[in-house]
């Protein structure tokens, strides 16, 4: 069965579209919290705050390759969720770790602003002018920070096998209308779209375990993993050994290849 990568703003019919459409087909639905809930990045508390879009930025910005590393980790845990396939995922821009997976839906949830307003307003008891406002402010804020990570543009159509309007169609004739797109013979696994999973998935694994280099560039292709970084050329020895050992722990590595190229 395909894997679901739902993309959605701040509003909540996309969770709600998500949860349905697990709850239609049996799959797993997980979203970003979850999947930083799974990795302990920088060993520090401040990580649980980058769910706050508001702050992330700054909060990444804190650490030496803040961002590196964040999306080291969430890559890591998503990919190995997309290993064990038949899930949804619904976050901001999830689909980018999987953009070129033949086998994965990538849907995009929008809504009119306007119904949106009426909603937040209701919900959180203020002015249609001050919902509007945040949530113009929220939107803003989530399209930057999918520039900053993944250097996307989330608005680009382009990005996705389809794009819902919550409102010219209701949640249920969307929800239906996944069910049925993710049953198409497109969207099934093959042996090399399931290859080229599992190959991302230890690649971004050994990525996510190499902490302490978080320049290197790692690729994998069934079981081999080649690690490319730049180092001074005295330390090529002792890092090599370093990049192997932490490497080849991980399950499903066959052999672990080490290019360095050296500072001058």
């Amino acid at each position: 069965m395909s894997i679901i990568a739902i993309s959605r703003g701040s509003y909540r019919s996309g969770k709600e579209v998500a949860e349905k459409v697990a709850l239609k087909l049996n799959y797993a639905c997980i979203d970003r919290d979850l999947l930083i809930d799974e990795i302990n990045l920088f060993h520090l508390p401040e990580i649980k705050l980058v769910r706050n879009i508001h702050d992330a930025t700054s909060i990444l910005d804190r650490f030496p390759y803040g961002k590196e590393r964040y999306i080291a980790g969430i890559r890591s845990a998503l990919l190995k969720r997309c290993r064990r396939d038949n899930i949804v995922y619904h976050g901001l821009a999830g689909h980018f770790f999987v953009k070129d997976v033949p086998h994965v839906l990538k849907i995009r949830i929008i809504a009119d602003l306007e119904v949106r307003v009426k909603k937040e307003a209701e919900r959180e008891g203020i002015s249609a002018q001050e919902a509007r406002n945040t949530l113009l402010k929220d939107d803003e804020e989530r399209r930057k920070w999918a520039l900053y990570l993944y250097g996307i543009d989330v608005l680009d159509s382009r990005l996705y096998d389809r794009v819902f309007n919550i409102g010219a169609v209701t949640v249920d004739d969307v929800v239906d209308i996944i069910v049925d797109t993710a049953k198409l013979p497109g969207f099934q696994p093959t042996d090399d779209s399931v290859k080229m999973i599992n190959n991302l998935a230890l690649a971004a694994e050994a990525q996510a375990s190499l902490f302490e280099f978080p320049n290197a560039s790692v690729s994998a292709k069934e079981g081999r993993v080649l690690v490319r970084l730049k180092a001074p050329s005295e330390q090529k020895g002792f890092i090599t050994i370093t990049v192997k050992n932490i490497v080849k722990k991980i399950n499903g590595v066959e052999a672990v290849e080490v290019s360095i190229e050296p500072y001058f």
